[in-house]
């Protein structure tokens, strides 16, 4: 296949409640989307999952649009793409920048699955029907309505729930968690908020039978995590420090972690994320699919990765009302009593709404591959 035009838009969508980390309180989303099409006029989506500002790690939707245009649009025009893969070597020259190639090799993967007749779940190899959903919780303004949100998520039938912690809303907060609900699956999520030199207070956690831990420590470090894992009786699941199966490959060899997030925006896109998929099974640790707040589009390509066979923990896909008042495909991602049904359509499984994304849009490029003319 060739790819013809591609589009990019940046969207702003208004989130259904605010949702606060370590790092900060998020109301709107400001995402891009990517569509691309094909000499038949097929079209696949993608999603860049960069925030506006470089918290979670140093990309932005600004950066991504800039190393799209300037770098990773030129490097597939007119190449004649038989397989996803490929895009995951054309792209190994340009360095990180991993959201950036992510939104465009997930749009050729999700039309690779459509020009092949078969849904996106297939292409990469899972065969689930349905996958276990979890719910993550952001910080709140007191431990009351923290509890009082984890009561109905377990009653909507949430099979993980995982709060976001950080100095001075942790073992306190955990602790008030088990004593209303002492046998939910529970993990807490740090977002790099802690040091080594915490250990003592992180230790406290181990008394909870928690899941794990999400990266308690420096967004680039598994040597510390190492350390901090031979005193701790609680996983730890790396997040932020994996970018690339070399990553997962380290960390595994160092003890760093006993269980590994996936985020496909992280570690550069769905083929990449395979591979960590793969070397992880191979080696006894667990994955699951972590979440940047997607809408539909991002949202559906979770759902298909998360099909694969090593994901036996429950991820972070919710539905889309969790975030949104309105999402941007049809049919929305549902959840039923903490299950999403894989979609049987082909690519992604799900419609993208034209009408709700032209009135999300604030910004709009058609990139003309074939005469390198871009329309604005």
């Amino acid at each position: 296949m060739k790819l013809q035009e591609i589009t990019i838009r940046q969207l702003k969508m208004k989130m259904k409640a605010p949702f606060t980390t370590s790092f900060g309180t998020f109301y709107d989303k400001e995402f891009l989307l990517l569509e691309v099409t094909d000499e038949q006029g097929n079209k696949g989506w993608g999603e860049s999952v960069a925030f506006d500002a470089p918290w979670y790690n140093e990309e932005t939707y600004k950066t991504n649009w800039i190393v799209l245009e300037d770098f990773l649009i030129p490097l597939v025009k007119d190449q004649d793409i038989n397989h996803p893969d490929e895009i995951n070597e054309l792209f190994a020259p340009i360095r990180k920048n991993n959201m950036a190639k992510s939104t465009l090799e997930g749009a050729v993967w999700d039309l690779y699955a459509k020009r092949t007749n078969q849904t996106l779940a297939s292409a990469l190899g899972g065969d689930k029907k349905q996958i276990e959903v979890g719910i993550s919780i952001g910080i709140q303004n007191s431990v009351d309505e923290l509890l009082a949100l984890i009561d109905e998520y377990v009653n909507e039938g949430y099979k993980r729930i995982k709060v976001k912690i950080k100095p001075g809303w942790d073992v306190d907060v955990i602790r008030a968690i088990r004593e209303r609900f002492p046998d939910v699956p529970l993990m807490a999520d740090a977002n790099s908020a802690y040091r080594l030199e915490d250990v003592d207070l992180l230790k406290q956690l181990d008394e909870f039978n928690l899941t794990m831990i999400e990266q308690p420590l420096a967004s680039d470090d598994i040597i510390d995590h190492a350390t901090l894992q031979k005193q701790l009786k609680t996983p730890i699941c790396l997040d932020e420090s994996i970018h690339s199966l070399e990553d997962a490959r380290k960390a595994i060899e160092l003890g760093s972690c006993g269980i590994i997030n996936i985020k496909i925006g992280r570690v550069g896109g769905l083929t990449e994320s395979k591979k960590i998929h793969d070397y992880c099974q191979s080696k006894g640790i667990p994955v699951w699919c972590g979440g940047m707040l997607e809408s539909g589009i991002g949202r559906a390509h979770n759902v298909a990765l998360t099909t694969l066979s090593n994901f036996i923990m429950p991820g972070d896909t919710a539905g889309s009302e969790r975030y949104w008042e309105k999402d941007i495909i049809d049919p929305e991602v549902t959840v039923e009593n903490g299950y999403i049904t894989v979609p049987s359509k082909t690519g992604i499984g799900y419609e993208p709404n034209m009408d709700l994304i032209e009135t999300f849009t604030v910004k709009k490029k058609v990139y003309k591959l074939t005469n390198n003319e871009v329309v604005r």
